[in-house]
């Protein structure tokens, strides 16, 4: 039975090829062993649709080894980190969260072989209102649909925008070391996607704790991947085509509300497929040899002890 995953376009078939190492001819076979293994594995209950593996394996360049890590870290990750569960599509906070535009992905793209964009708008939230690990929820589900749908997203990888106008320290008061620990894993070991670059702009001083807490714990591939800039969006549009962006950074992409509704009707159209996300996971118990544990994976509480950040 033929593989249901979307042909790409040409020219982004061949960054694939190059980058990647993806060969549709091989896709097949790759998608079928990834069944296979996830079939054999007594703890492990991971969706299985092809597109949803070839987001793995794109994640993974092909390693069929570093794909099976992924998966079974990625659904490791739904027990060990319940901050990142705290809400899912159908609680009001996370409409909430989503409708004030406080971090959202570009749709738009000038070229096929460009990185995805994504914009976290810090203060664009009352810490009042929304804690860090919420907005982290909203932004792995908008992943989630990016990793079915968006070939771009997992072909070219992804620029993150940090927008850190107005943002205070109290919007990062939940982010202990423990939980940047936490982000750093889900992001950088756990996700199928290529992080290319984080542009940082309008950065407070009384945030860069944080962020240094932060940079200490990425590999250093992606500690070369962080760009700090002042207040002038300028520096951006070097990185970013002005095509993309929304008018509010200089842009011709439409609003953020535009892009915020798209996002509102994504999520209305993915309503039953994300309803299926919560049966799927890691039961430890059943996990041959040593279960994973959160002491484990994350224990980085003793290195830390000294740095208050909140």
């Amino acid at each position: 039975m033929p593989v249901a995953v979307r042909p790409l376009p040409p020219e982004l078939a061949e960054k694939a090829k190059i980058e990647l190492f993806e060969d549709p001819k091989k896709l097949e076979d790759s998608i079928q062993h990834l069944k296979e293994w996830i079939a054999k594995q007594p703890h492990l209950k991971a969706r299985t649709e092809d597109q949803w593996l070839t987001a793995f394996l794109r994640g993974s360049k092909f390693s069929l080894e570093r794909a099976k890590e992924k998966l079974d870290l990625y659904y490791s990750l739904k027990s060990l980190i319940p901050e990142f569960q705290l809400i899912n599509h159908r609680h009001p906070k996370f409409m909430e969260i989503l409708k004030k535009g406080i971090l959202l992905s570009f749709p738009k793209s000038k070229n096929l072989t460009d990185p995805r964009v994504l914009i976290f708008r810090v203060a664009a939230f009352s810490p009042a209102q929304f804690t860090m690990p919420e907005i982290m929820c909203v932004g792995n589900t908008l992943q989630k649909i990016m990793y079915m749908e968006d070939d771009i997203f997992t072909v070219n990888g992804v620029v993150n925008i940090m927008d850190m106008k107005g943002a205070s320290i109290s919007h990062f008061s939940h982010m202990t070391p423990l939980l940047a620990k936490k982000m750093i894993v889900a992001t950088q070991d756990a996700a199928p996607m290529r992080m290319k670059a984080v542009h940082y702009f309008h950065m407070p001083s009384s945030v860069e704790t944080i962020f240094n807490l932060m940079k200490s714990l990425l590999n250093e591939k992606n500690r070369n991947r962080l760009h700090v800039h002042g207040k002038d969006f300028e520096p951006l549009y070097e990185h970013v085509s002005k095509d993309i962006l929304p008018v509010e950074y200089g842009g011709n992409g439409g609003t953020i509300q535009e892009i915020t509704d798209y996002w509102v009707k994504k999520i209305e159209e993915y309503r039953e497929w994300l309803d299926e996300e919560e049966k799927y996971g890691t039961d430890e118990s059943k996990r041959p040899g040593k279960p994973k544990t959160s002491e484990d994976m994350f224990g980085v509480e003793g290195s830390f002890r000294q740095l208050q950040v909140d």
